[in-house]
């Protein structure tokens, strides 16, 4: 529910970047492959552009939502032992950190093709320290443990594409097909929608 909540709150202000993102890159995209010749992988291009817009996503969220008038905070645990586990505000600011960094670690590992899972932490580390730096300039606040908690969401990014990568190595050849692959990430989109725009399927059967 909390996704789905923080999801509904940025859209409005997010929906005509991502059209415009999503047209211009859409176009550039198919316009390259087209004047190069080059062989067009549905699953491929729409992670790519997935990934571009999940950038956009959290870059609304670190710098618009929920400012914090509060004061910096440089003690490790600090701020995360401060709430009552499974309370909305738990949720929220602990694991709502972790999830907001779980596709930075995936797509960091499936486009880096990396299996060592220091290289995702000491890119998501340099990346979450950047924007609790940036935070601080732009009336919001440095928080060490939103570092620590976004640290934790880019690993289990990495182990999800390291758990995911096995599994599919191990399947039928079938099964790592790009036909395959094509309807998998289509399905994934789809249910994804589903849930965060909180469409009732049976009302549309």
């Amino acid at each position: 529910m909390i996704v789905r909540d923080v999801f509904n709150d940025i859209l409005p202000d997010i929906l005509p970047m991502v059209i415009i993102i999503t047209v211009i890159v859409s176009t550039l995209r198919l316009a390259y492959l087209l004047r190069n010749k080059k062989g067009f992988c549905l699953y491929k291009e729409l992670l790519g552009l997935m990934f571009m817009i999940y950038i956009l996503c959290l870059f609304h969220v670190v710098t618009f939502q929920d400012v914090n008038y509060g004061v910096n905070n440089f003690i490790p645990f600090k701020e995360i032992f401060r709430y009552d586990i499974g309370s909305y505000k738990f949720i929220k600011n602990i694991v709502g950190n972790i999830v907001l960094f779980i596709p930075y670690g995936f797509f960091a590992s499936y486009y880096l093709k990396k299996r060592k899972m220091f290289t995702i932490f000491s890119l998501t580390l340099i990346v979450s320290t950047t924007i609790e730096f940036v935070q601080m300039y732009i009336g919001r606040v440095f928080d060490i443990d939103d570092i620590i908690l976004n640290v934790v969401g880019g690993i289990c990014g990495y182990l999800l594409f390291v758990g995911l990568d096995a599994i599919q190595s191990k399947l039928p050849r079938l099964f790592s097909s790009n036909l395959f692959l094509n309807f998998l990430v289509i399905v994934l989109i789809i249910l994804m929608c589903i849930y965060l725009f909180n469409i009732n399927i049976f009302r549309l059967i």
